[in-house]
């Protein structure tokens, strides 16, 4: 009898809770704004081996620092090793992000601003980008990465 009655709480809490918005349930959305941040995470650890599990092994890559398009694991890892080089402890930091989810893809677009340092001066590299995922299980996986320095306004 305690038991029903506990239970029977217990479950009335839980909807109010939903019903109110007590509870926040992430979506696809958000996994794939999680995803970015981990991605950006990785790019701060400056070591290509961590960034290329984001990557599915079809994906492509349009660089920052790169007139080259890179279209499989060894080309991506190349373009980090090298960028990594010319960019010693790179780091990201998003701005806005565009978010949008198409069932099983999902692209984000925005800017985002690199820094660096080079001859013990701190600097930065403000760039746009877009990322597309695709949900592979329960991942995100980029299969698409395009990234531009960010254009100087017209004179």
């Amino acid at each position: 009898m305690i038991g029903t009655f506990l239970r029977t709480c217990l479950s009335g809490v839980i909807v109010c809770q939903l019903l109110t918005g007590g509870f926040a349930l992430a979506g696809p959305k958000e996994d794939v704004a999680a995803a970015s941040m981990k991605w950006a995470g990785a790019l701060g650890e400056n070591d290509p081996d961590r960034l290329l599990p984001f990557y599915a092994k079809d994906a492509v890559l349009w660089g920052t620092l790169s007139p080259t398009v890179r279209s499989n694991p060894a080309a991506l890892r190349e373009y980090f090793v090298n960028a990594f080089k010319a960019l010693p402890g790179l780091k990201v930091a998003f701005g806005e992000q565009l978010i949008r989810v198409y069932d099983g893809t999902a692209v984000n677009s925005g800017y985002y601003t690199f820094s660096f340092v080079r001859d013990g001066e701190s600097r930065t590299l403000p760039a746009r980008y877009s990322f597309t995922y695709v949900k592979q299980g329960t991942s995100w996986m980029i299969v698409d990465h395009h990234s531009s320095a960010m254009p100087q306004p017209p004179k």
